[in-house]
């Protein structure tokens, strides 16, 4: 297994997922989350040297991770993972062998302070993975109406006092933008009962994230990319971290589409074009989640195109 001497992100099962891959003699194969690059570089580690390796990220900190990595076999491509299909194109490619996506925001974003993604520092209400463009958080809380912002924590957050925080919001705003953390818990905070409040807090957070980069929408597109460019034998592996992003990976690989509609034929048969590698969820071990808390919620999920 290759060396992880990097802290921007400790790869979650790591070993399990790059199994998944079943990486073989050549072949063409996408890491679409590449953060720090520890798949990457275990999936590098069992590539000879007639494969190739994408990795697509579109965080700056990101590209400069993936300074010195095997030219040769690796090319980095600085974009969100829904333009899959767009990229790979350019590069000269149409099938890959297999794709690996971990979900998962990296620990580097939620320990910078600047970035916004964590109610524990204050900061910028920011929250964009790609920094270049797009609302921050900032921005949709003080723009959306009211149904707009109790659709995304009730959707997004699952939390049921949101349309009394969407209301709070747009009372708030109304005296003084809400442009920082700070700002914002001081108008959350009072929905929150003490004992569960980081998690309820962690909701919300993840809800405006989640809007803020158009996660759901950008996760579809990329699965509906992999299902096409995949060939006969490809490998996707998916590690996802929440009920909705884990609900739209389990409905396209055990029906072929996201919504998770069955089209079966006359015996009950469901068409699809995958077969499941594990009809049980994989989760993290109990060392796994001592040594990184962050993986507790780890979901890996591998299906093979037929």
């Amino acid at each position: 297994m290759a060396e992880q001497g990097f802290t921007y992100h400790v790869p979650v099962l790591l070993k399990e997922s790059v199994d998944g891959l079943n990486i073989g003699k050549g072949g063409c194969f996408v890491d679409v989350t590449f953060g720090g690059g520890g798949h990457s570089r275990e999936i590098l580690s069992r590539m000879d040297g007639e494969g190739h390796l994408y990795g697509f990220d579109q965080d700056a900190d990101a590209e400069r991770n993936a300074e010195g990595m095997d030219e040769g076999r690796f090319t980095f491509v600085r974009s969100n993972f829904r333009f899959l299909r767009n990229f790979l194109r350019y590069y000269g490619e149409e099938q890959i062998d297999g794709l690996l996506a971990d979900l998962g925001v990296s620990s580097h974003h939620f320990d910078d302070s600047e970035r916004g993604f964590s109610f524990r520092f204050e900061g910028k209400l920011d929250m964009r993975m790609n920094q270049r463009a797009g609302k921050t958080a900032a921005d949709v809380v003080n723009s959306y109406d009211e149904k707009q912002l109790a659709d995304i924590f009730y959707l997004y957050g699952e939390l049921k006092q949101s349309r009394k925080i969407a209301a709070a919001i747009v009372k708030a705003r109304q005296t003084k933008q809400v442009e920082t953390i700070g700002d914002f818990l001081e108008v959350v905070k009072p929905f929150f009962r003490s004992e569960r409040e980081k998690k309820d807090l962690a909701k919300v957070f993840q809800a405006l994230r989640i809007e803020v980069n158009h996660e759901m929408d950008a996760l579809r597109d990329m699965l509906k990319a992999a299902t096409e460019m995949l060939k006969p034998g490809g490998r996707l592996v998916v590690i996802t971290y929440h009920s909705l992003e884990d609900r739209i990976v389990k409905n396209l690989m055990k029906t072929g589409n996201v919504e998770g509609h069955e089209d079966k034929d006359f015996f009950g048969r469901v068409h699809t074009p995958f077969r499941l590698v594990n009809r049980q969820v994989i989760v993290p071990s109990d060392e796994e989640v001592a040594r990184n808390p962050r993986s507790r919620s780890a979901k890996l999920r591998i299906a093979e195109r037929v």
